[in-house]
């Protein structure tokens, strides 16, 4: 097989729950116990930081992965979705996985893993794992794919597990409220393993604290160890965000800049400083200035993309992959930190989401550009903006993303405001 092939077969011959939602929902672990079995268990072969969460958890994995690999350690790195390019998913120190590598598992693999018919998402895990045991890796950082419990990558050897915060969020799967998410999320909690709580909700703190006892573990709700002294909420027309955060449980202080520009990465940052700290105290050497310094170089060390990322000036355009209530809201406030004259939004969002909540967020004053991603998934962009007019939200509707991010450049003043956003996927066709 080439390179296309195998990409052909992974992405049309296997549920993609990215692509086609419920249907490649797999309710079970029953599969990924059974591919990693026939792979030797590479999955125990090196210890995982193991991150859940509604958002943030992809940022927070790349913030973990730059540190550990400022502080000499060997990282790999596991997330989903993916915006350019497959072998994002799986990296070691920032670089992606081997084109040779992808064909060469799934050439090897193709009649043992007949019987199984794993999802796309667990012959990927399936793939991670096995990659980062033939590459020896000191430490691999694992994003979970939606919830916790069930989902594929619990099945690694964590020596700490983050849950970032919780949000409603496919909620067909994971439950209807905060806390009956909540409890799937903590599902990744295991017996006597640090675990490292994000936000804390009234809502979903008794839940950790319980989950906690129950697995003879302490809990540990970052925004209560880590203070923000200061940020720079300058208002500017080139993003950065600077900050600067003490622990109380070390005394140490941490101040450093991010090109991960948004506001809402100072959560995200103080779960990462909570989480280093613990992984300190168990045993890992990561001196403060490898915390500096990999906050700072996190785009050039991991490749992370789409969150508040810069895609061009005059006018300023940004993309960002916020893509529920919760996501949006982030969005607002950077909105707020950022000068413009008018907002013109290149929107697009996925069918099973929470639109009108989504919707009733958005400004009114702004110009709407509604799209549709490529994929299955993708909410038809005339509905789209059928469902924006009862929020008194108006635009055009586009055949394309590119269309309409075309359409909106076009349109906005060199001092206007042009977002590109709703979904991960909109972001992936114009990064």
């Amino acid at each position: 097989m080439t390179y296309p092939e195998t990409l052909l077969y992974l992405f049309s011959r296997l549920p993609m729950f990215h692509r086609i939602g419920a249907a490649a929902y797999k309710a079970d672990l029953d599969n990924t116990l059974e591919l990693c079995r026939l792979l030797g268990n590479p999955e125990n072969k090196f210890p995982s930081v193991h991150i859940a969460g509604t958002n943030g958890k992809g940022s927070t994995s790349h913030f973990m992965a730059s540190i550990l690999q400022e502080a000499g350690y060997k990282t790999g790195l596991f997330t989903s979705p993916h915006l350019k390019d497959f072998r994002e998913r799986i990296r070691i120190n920032g670089k992606m996985i081997a084109k040779k590598d992808v064909t060469s598992f799934v050439e090897l693999h193709l009649t043992d893993f007949a019987d199984i018919q794993p999802s796309f998402f667990e012959w990927t895990f399936a793939l991670a794992s096995w990659y980062f045991a033939k590459e020896n890796i000191d430490i691999a950082v694992i994003e979970t794919g939606m919830g916790g419990r069930l989902d594929s990558t619990n099945v690694v050897k964590p020596v700490i597990t983050i849950i970032t915060n919780i949000g409603l969020d496919h909620t067909q799967f994971l439950g209807t409220t905060l806390a009956e998410i909540a409890g799937e999320k903590a599902g990744i909690i295991k017996q006597g393993i640090p675990v490292i709580i994000g936000e804390t909700h009234p809502s979903t703190r008794q839940v950790f604290v319980e989950f906690a006892g129950t697995h003879k573990t302490e809990v540990t709700f970052a925004d209560e160890q880590i203070r923000l002294l200061h940020t720079n909420h300058t208002k500017h027309r080139t993003p950065l965000l600077s900050a600067e955060f003490t622990s109380s449980a070390s005394g140490n202080s941490y101040r450093s800049a991010t090109p991960l520009a948004g506001q809402y990465q100072l959560k995200n940052l103080a779960t990462v400083i909570s989480s280093v700290e613990k992984l300190v105290q168990n045993g890992f050497v990561i001196s403060k200035e490898n915390v500096i310094t990999g906050i700072r170089k996190v785009i050039k060390n991991t490749g992370l993309k789409g969150r508040w990322q810069t895609l061009a000036h005059n006018p300023l355009t940004i993309a960002d992959i916020g893509h529920n209530p919760d996501g949006i809201r982030e969005v607002l406030t950077q909105i707020s930190f950022t000068p413009h004259k008018k907002l013109h939004f290149v929107i697009g969002v996925v069918n099973d989401k929470d639109v009108q909540n989504m919707l009733a967020q958005l400004p009114k004053d702004a110009i709407y550009y509604f799209c549709k991603a490529d994929i299955p998934r993708g909410l038809d962009a005339a509905e789209l903006a059928e469902k924006a007019k009862p929020f008194d939200l108006h635009g055009k509707i586009y055949k394309s993303v590119k269309e309409a991010l075309k359409s909106a450049r076009q349109n906005a003043d060199p001092a206007d405001l042009v977002l590109v956003g709703g979904s991960a996927f909109v972001v992936a066709e114009v990064v």
